[in-house]
């Protein structure tokens, strides 16, 4: 029971990751209709038969079309023989005068069809009929019967009914019967009307067949299961290529979150309107997902969305080829996404993808401009404007998941940011240093590898807790008065070493990103306040004293970027103090401060490697000397 129990607790991430998934897959498959649907064909009559050669699988029967079967009923109709019987009442009331025809009543509606001249009418006396032509009598219409003018001979409508019934009784519906094996299509020629019936009516036969047969339960498990292998598939590809963000629960719901929504809105629209499918805005999946990550996740996580969601929508590989070919755009269209403007030119990117797709769908089926609709070009547009939800949705999506994109980080990187711009104003010397860390740290960046963006950010606000107290820091001082002289060493020491921990206080009122922050707790790592802590051994070399006081709080960098900004943050502070500059102390003082943060281990968490250090020490020394150069000084002119 013990072992369970702690495989339990060590697995338990992957359990979350597991049940999240199923879950999702379950919620997905339950929101959409599970109505029975057999195999439907991608033609059109007029085209070419795009698919491969189709034969009958099954003898079926052609239908005769809607307007041919109407046709047929009123021509039977008009030719049933009308039955009429003597009109007894009006032999009682009063001798019939004399006429040159006898009269027959109309009968009334479209029952019996229409009536003209040759039409056959039966005569009844008793047991026998004699047979008449309608053109043999007068009619009396509704007019004449409402003056009170009666017929001669009434409509027999029993036997008038049995004849009429019989007739339609021996009506086919059935236009011709395809057998088993019996070729209705090959591919590439043209779809005919009669070869267009025929893969209707086989629609038809199979839809009918298909729901006889059609188990709910078995449907849902079946749409489960592929939900579930795409998810899978999706699950080995970030175990295998991306296992940092499968380490990150926040950013694994985050995914299954947004698949969830475009998933319901898909479903929404398959309940309401099935043919606008394609007015959800699927590439608002890749989107956001490019943002927060990069391009191939992007591109897996939209293929598995499209996966899932094809076989339950209608017409799927219609479904299929749109999402996937305006999504690959859309993830190109986002690759550098800095500014607001940009959505539009998305939007537009997104319009343009799928107005191509169609009209070339429609072109390649051998038809003309004048098959296009208007109403798909208007499906397309509305697609592309509630594509620009992307954008608010971002924000949304920062804050539930604390996750922070670079749109975010490009707005932080502006020095009119209130709190660079307090920095600025309370701490100038601070503000010159951290735009000079920033420089530094996004060209080490870029050349080593990492996110460039967060490694600037970080390094700008990085020492934000200096604008309290901004005197306390040697950068600051102008004015030739140092506070710490009226201080002793360890109270020195904590005003210096706050200066983190009311940099995560100002983080807070300034709500920078918590990634932002992870800079303002590393970029000193554990390490010691050098000259106070040296200060106080040498009063105390025995060690007696509080050494906490003289430590910076941590942690230590754990990531690429929060080494790289501590490094060169040190580096930048410690060039700047040097008294000569000259490449042989630039180049001492560099590989101490290096060797230096390796030996106390304020390297060991963070994945920078031995060649990456390597580099880093060889760009710093040119950097610093081309910073601190000692510089020819200018010759004198007299008046």
């Amino acid at each position: 029971m013990g072992k369970i129990l702690s495989g339990t607790v060590r697995n338990l991430g992957l359990i979350y990751k597991i049940t999240a998934m199923l879950i999702t897959s379950c919620v997905i498959v339950l929101m959409f209709p599970h109505e029975g649907r057999g195999e439907k064909y991608d033609y059109k009559v007029g085209a070419v038969w795009r698919g491969s050669d189709l034969v009958a699988p099954f003898d079926y029967a052609v239908l005769k079309s809607a307007e041919e079967a109407e046709a047929e009923e009123v021509k039977e109709r008009s030719e049933a023989i009308l039955y009429y019987v003597k009109n007894e009442e009006k032999e009682t009331k009063a001798e019939k005068t004399k006429s040159l025809k006898w009269t027959l009543e109309e009968p009334e509606g479209d029952e019996y069809g229409t009536m003209d001249a040759d039409r056959k009418v039966v005569i009844l006396e008793g047991n026998v009929g004699r047979e008449y032509r309608m053109g043999d009598f007068d009619w009396l219409d509704e007019g004449a019967l409402a003056e009170g003018e009666e017929p001669d001979y009434v409509l027999d409508g029993n036997r008038t009914s049995l004849e009429l019934q019989s007739r339609l009784s021996q009506l086919s519906y059935t236009s011709e019967l395809v057998m088993a094996g019996e070729h209705i299509v090959s591919k590439g020629e043209m779809v005919t009307e009669e070869r267009g019936r025929r893969i209707a009516a086989l629609e038809a036969e199979e839809e009918r067949r298909f729901s006889e047969g059609f188990s709910l339960w078995g449907r849902m498990g079946g749409q489960l299961l592929l939900a579930i292998i795409a998810f899978t598939a999706l699950y080995m590809f970030l175990k295998n290529t991306r296992h940092r963000i499968l380490e990150d629960n926040r950013k694994v719901l985050m995914v299954l979150v947004l698949v969830l929504l475009v998933s319901a809105m898909e479903a929404l629209m398959v309940w309401e309107a099935p043919e606008w499918v394609l007015l959800v805005p699927m590439c608002v999946v890749p989107i956001l997902v490019r943002v927060f990550f990069d391009m191939r996740v992007a591109l897996y996580i939209h293929l598995t969305t499209v996966i899932i969601l094809a076989s339950l929508v209608p017409n799927s590989y219609e479904f299929i080829f749109y999402q996937l070919v305006t999504g690959m755009m859309s993830i190109i269209a986002v690759r550098n996404l800095e500014k607001r403007s940009q959505f539009f030119v998305l939007a537009g990117v997104i319009f343009v993808s799928y107005s191509l797709i169609y009209t070339a769908g429609v072109l390649s089926q051998d038809t003309n401009l004048e098959d296009l609709r208007m109403e798909k070009y208007l499906v397309f547009f509305l697609n592309a404007v509630l594509t620009l939800l992307a954008y608010p949705l971002i924000y949304v999506f920062e804050r539930l998941f604390g996750m922070t994109t670079a749109l975010t980080l490009m707005e932080l990187s502006s020095t009119n940011n209130e709190a660079l711009r307090e920095l600025s104003r309370r701490a100038p010397g601070t503000f010159q240093h951290s735009m000079q860390v920033a420089n530094i740290v996004e060209d080490l960046v870029s050349e080593l590898g990492g996110d460039v963006l967060l490694a600037k950010v970080g390094a700008l606000y990085h020492d934000i807790g200096k604008i309290q107290n901004p005197f306390y820091f040697t950068e600051n001082q102008t004015s030739g008065f140092n506070p710490h002289d009226e201080l002793d060493y360890e109270e020195s020491a904590r005003m210096i070493t706050s200066h983190v921990t009311k940099g995560l206080e100002l983080a807070e009122k300034y709500k920078l990103p918590s990634e932002v922050q992870d800079f303002i707790r590393t970029h000193h790592g554990t390490t010691y306040t050098g000259y106070f802590y040296a200060k106080e051994k040498e009063r105390h070399p025995d060690g007696n004293f509080d050494v906490t006081a003289f430590r910076y709080p941590g942690p230590r960098p754990y990531s690429r970027e929060t080494a790289v900004v501590m490094i060169v943050d040190s580096v930048e502070a410690a060039c700047r103090s040097l008294k000569v500059h000259t490449k042989e102390t630039t180049d001492e003082m560099i590989d101490n401060l290096i060797d230096g943060k390796i030996k106390e281990g304020q390297l060991d968490n963070c994945p920078l490697s031995y060649g990456d250090i390597a580099k880093m020490r060889k760009m710093l020394k040119t950097k610093m000397m081309s910073i601190y150069h000692v510089r020819v000084e200018y010759p004198r002119i007299k008046n």
